[in-house]
């Protein structure tokens, strides 16, 4: 393995681990902030119950992520210091925005962890809220960044050397809305989703409680909203590159061939030497359409790119092909759930439907991770689109294989702990049996209703 391979399998393991807290980092504190307000709301001890087992998971949780986010923070100028000398003063400001919205979170979770007995509740529940803010915005600066490197902005390049930088235009590029609307949903997806199949799991052996219902319940009719907003969010996201990066969308849909009335290729595999994509089934016109909304509209072929300005189309069009495919199976799965319920007008998944849920646990974070895979490897051999390669922005540090080795021994460690601790915490019994509703002395539950009303 060269050492530009083995930096950018570095880069990728430590990003694929990332990605999987970030994400929860995302979408938990939502679901805990939900939880609790529900319970304000209605007295119901079944989401007090949740929000308090969510906000012990999330502590676990954000400081693996703390951990790893560090690593990549390094891996940046250790692995790519070419890359951040040129780019690090254009598009460091959503980084430093990062790092105030990781510190906000921080502070807001320990009062969060730490006042369920010093607070009053409607006191507690409005802590918790900056914490769903800040996690959700840290997603969001961070993908400005990535997003920059697709869709580069903001500076003026003189004699090779970037100049009249502007970081706000840079921050704000013409790729951050798509990719921030893309990834803040697939992170609230994935963690509705992923909470849904361990409450099934359950129900399936027998605990069908309020506590298990609840949880249920709202995950499940969360995550189909989220689900079908991810949809349209995907569609504005492939319609941007379509008309911004084309040799990305060629590689991720497997189109060799320049063509009007393309179709829509499910399935299939492409092959980079026969120049075709074998075993597919094509919808006619349908990839013209959803391009550039005209199903006569022409969509260009990998064939009219240089050959050393594409990405290997395999894992792009493999990549895309799975994120859409799990996301449609969440879309149905839930739709079946929620629409079964609201003809029988009670909540009653059916064995085959908590199995559904069961097997689509990780489907959100896989998404995630091939939708990565479509974002980075489709931008290849460019680490800043048409500006500067990736060959030419890795380390010249020799050893990087072993650096690899060493981090993913480290990821593989943190992951055995993690999965410990996360084992622990479901044996223990969920506190719905509690003796106040925060503290001795608190208001009950009907003075809770009433401030939040």
């Amino acid at each position: 393995m060269s050492d530009l391979m083995a930096a950018r399998w570095q880069m990728g393991t430590s990003l694929g681990f990332h990605i999987i807290f970030a994400a929860l980092g995302i979408g938990l504190p939502l679901m805990m902030v939900i939880a609790e307000g529900l319970y304000l709301r209605t007295g119901n001890r079944a989401w007090l119950a949740l929000a308090r087992r969510w906000s012990k998971a999330f502590a676990i949780l954000f400081a693996v992520g703390a951990v790893s986010g560090t690593i990549l923070s390094f891996e940046l100028g250790l692995l790519w210091p070419r890359f951040m000398e040129y780019a690090g003063g254009i598009f460091g400001m959503p980084f430093s925005l990062e790092g105030f919205a990781f510190f906000i979170e921080a502070i807001f979770l320990g009062i969060y962890l730490y006042g369920w007995d010093k607070l009053t509740p409607r006191q507690h529940w409005l802590a918790g809220i900056p914490v769903a803010i800040s996690g959700a915005l840290s997603g969001i600066f961070v993908v400005a960044a990535n997003a920059w490197m697709n869709s580069p902005a903001g500076f003026d390049i003189v004699d090779g050397e970037p100049v009249n930088i502007d970081p706000v235009a840079a921050m704000f590029n013409d790729a951050w809305f798509q990719q921030a609307l893309h990834m803040t949903l697939a992170a609230y997806t994935a963690t509705a989703f992923g909470l849904a199949g361990i409450y099934a799991f359950g129900y399936l052996r027998g605990q069908r409680d309020a506590y298990h219902t609840s949880a249920l319940r709202l995950t499940v009719t969360f995550g189909l909203a989220l689900a079908i907003a991810q949809a349209v969010s995907g569609d504005i996201s492939a319609h941007w590159v379509a008309n911004n990066q084309p040799v990305k969308f060629a590689a991720l849909e497997g189109q060799f061939e320049t063509e009007s009335r393309a179709g829509l290729t499910i399935g299939g595999w492409p092959d980079p030497e026969a120049r075709e994509t074998r075993w597919g089934i094509e919808i006619p016109g349908m990839l013209s359409f959803l391009a550039h909304r005209d199903i006569d509209a022409e969509v260009t072929g990998l064939n009219d790119f240089p050959l050393e300005d594409q990405p290997d189309p395999r894992p792009v069009h493999l990549g895309f092909q799975v994120m859409v495919g799990l996301g449609f199976a969440m879309i149905f799965a839930s739709m079946w759930i929620v629409v079964t319920a609201w003809r029988r007008k009670r909540f009653a998944p059916s064995p085959w439907q908590l199995r559904a849920l069961v097997a689509l646990t990780p489907a959100g974070f896989i998404a995630i991770e091939a939708g990565w895979v479509v974002t980075e490897v489709g931008r290849q051999p460019w680490i800043i689109q048409d500006i500067m390669r990736t060959e030419d922005a890795v380390t010249e540090v020799p050893g990087q294989f072993a650096a690899f080795g060493g981090f993913t021994i480290l990821y593989l460690l943190l992951s055995m702990v993690l999965v410990w601790l996360l084992l622990r915490l479901a044996a223990t019994p969920p506190p719905v049996d509690l003796p106040a509703p925060y503290e001795s002395g608190a208001p009950d539950r009907s003075e809770a209703r009433d401030a939040v009303e």
